[in-house]
Parts: C-alpha cells; structure tokens; sequence
C-alpha cells in the first residue's frame, strides 16, 4: 500500500481509496500519508496476530480517529522527502522492469507469432507436447530427503508475473503442501484457477526453495527457459488451462493437462538466438526486483524510526 500527498490532500490507497482534506497550515499531507500507513500496517499485524484474519475496511471516520504525532514542519517534509525518495526509487526500478517484459513479449511476438499468421507452418516449425521439451514436477521432497530449514512458495504468495514473498520455515513446521522443488529457470504454474494467471519465472533461488503441490513446475530441457516461460504465459496457453480446468468451485488443473498442451517448436538455431537474447533480459530484470525489495524492506525499517524520531534528521 502505497500513500501520497497532493495540494488537495492525502490518499490512502488500498481495496479502496480514501481522500481527507487537510486544512492545517502545520500538516504535511505527504508526511500524514506516511504515517497513515505505518500506523494502519501495525493495526494490521497486531490483527493478524491475534485472530489470523484481514483487516476491516478502512473509513474516513476510523482515519480521522488514529493519532499522529507531528513534528515542527521542516521535520514533516525531511521525513516526507526521504521517504518519498525511496518509493521513486522503487516506482523507477517497477518502470524498468515493465520495459524490459514489454520488449521481451514484443521480441517473442515477432519471431514466433507473426510467422504463424497466415496459417501455415514455416519450414521446420512442428508442433510438440509440453512433455517433450520440458518436465512437469521434475522433483519432490519427502521425509527422507527432506532439509532442516526450507523457503516456502505457497499459491497466495505468486502473482502474474512474479513472486511476490517467499516464507522460511523449519521442514517440521513447514505446511504439508511444501513439496514441490523449484530451481534456477523453472517455470511456476498455479494449478488453481488458471485462468487468474499466477505464474512467475524462477530466478536463482535460494537453497531448498519449495513451492506448493498446488504448482506446477515446468523444467526446460529442449528450449531455453525464457521461451518455455512466454509461450507457456500467452492468451492461448491460458485460454487452454482454464478450458481443461474441472471443478466448478475449485477449478483446477493437473500435470497432466501441462504434460498434454501444444506447442509450437522452432527450430533449434531460432531458439537458440531468442534465448541468448532474451536471458541477460531475465536476469536483469530478477537484478531489478531484488533491488526493489532490498528498497522495500530498507523502507519499512526506516519508516517507523523516522516518524517516531528515533533517527535524527
């Protein structure tokens, strides 16, 4: 969540968006935000904590109610500046990485979408199964094998795109569905509800990642794994998940509905090229997002320290 001043006062964005007018000369509406958001985020732990639920919506009257300490202005707009300096970082490193997607769907488009237009196969073009050049759930873990400590990626923690937290976990304390082992260049799947798009690629992960049994992981062997991650993330390949998908409550795939799609295969010279393009946009891209949470966590340490005075400024 994410809060921002304006001349005309101060947004809290979340499920909803809340806008209070400021009409205090002494009040920096960046700084209100911020405060805003440290004081709403411990609510929500303390929350978590102890009833394991979500937090109730957020109202103008529950906002006007929370109690803010305000320091002399100058200080509001330091606190504001460094902070805000931070999410510019971020917002920069999230545009980068927009582009970087965007040229790597264009660059896939053009060779391997186009070509196919006008319904006939170029020459050495063929049509495969996903079990012919990639494994579905190469690998587990179970008991005997299993490590002492473990990183945990559950189906809540993947959106399009990305995975968004990583839990550790002793392997005794791990959830049961902690199985599945994921390495460098695998691709992630959510079996469930595919048509909402939960995939993300797998960049140089830590020693004992494990993602759910609720994933599927999809291991290149014949292609790159850039290619094996875009041609298994198109609109096709989603529209065939959610068609195969059982369940009307639950709706979901399994690994053999990975194992059974098509797809269709250059060859090997033009895979070979997109992949020695488009890996150094991979790992620039994953350079990017770590970036990013390092800046993400940096913030959330700072942020209270520096609205408590604990800093000095």
């Amino acid at each position: 969540m994410k809060g921002r001043g304006d001349s005309g006062g101060v947004r809290i964005q979340g499920t909803d968006c809340l806008r209070l007018r400021m009409r205090s000369p002494s009040v920096d509406n960046s700084f209100l935000s911020y405060s805003l958001i440290l004081d709403t985020h411990q609510r929500w732990m303390m929350n978590q904590s102890s009833h394991g639920a979500t937090m109730p919506s957020l109202n103008q009257d529950i906002i006007r109610r929370i109690p803010v300490r305000l320091p002399p202005l100058p200080v509001q707009r330091r606190i504001a500046g460094i902070l805000s300096a931070y999410d510019e970082l971020m917002e920069n490193n999230r545009r980068r990485i927009r582009l970087l997607e965007a040229m790597v769907r264009a660059l896939y488009r053009e060779w391997f979408v186009r070509p196919c237009q006008a319904g006939k196969l170029p020459k050495g073009w063929e049509m495969k199964k996903v079990a012919q050049v990639a494994e579905v759930n190469r690998a587990q873990i179970n008991a005997r094998n299993a490590p002492d400590e473990l990183h945990y990626i559950d189906i809540s923690s993947v959106s399009p795109g990305q995975i968004d937290t990583i839990t550790t976990y002793a392997f005794a304390d791990a959830p049961g569905r902690a199985r599945r082992i994921v390495q460098h260049g695998d691709v992630l799947w959510s079996c469930v509800r595919p048509n909402r798009r939960s995939h993300a690629l797998v960049m140089h992960p830590e020693p004992n990642t494990i993602a759910s049994t609720d994933f599927a992981v999809l291991t290149a062997t014949k292609v790159p794994f850039t290619f094996l991650y875009f041609t298994t993330t198109t609109d096709d390949f989603v529209g065939y998940l959610a068609n195969n998908a059982t369940g009307a409550a639950y709706p979901a795939v399994t690994t053999a509905t990975f194992e059974k799609a098509d797809l269709l295969i250059p060859p090997v010279p033009l895979l070979k090229k997109f992949g020695d393009a488009t890996i150094p946009m991979a790992e620039q891209i994953h350079t990017l997002q770590r970036q990013t949470a390092n800046l993400r966590r940096t913030c959330d340490l700072l942020l209270p320290r520096l609205l408590s005075g604990q800093v000095a400024l």
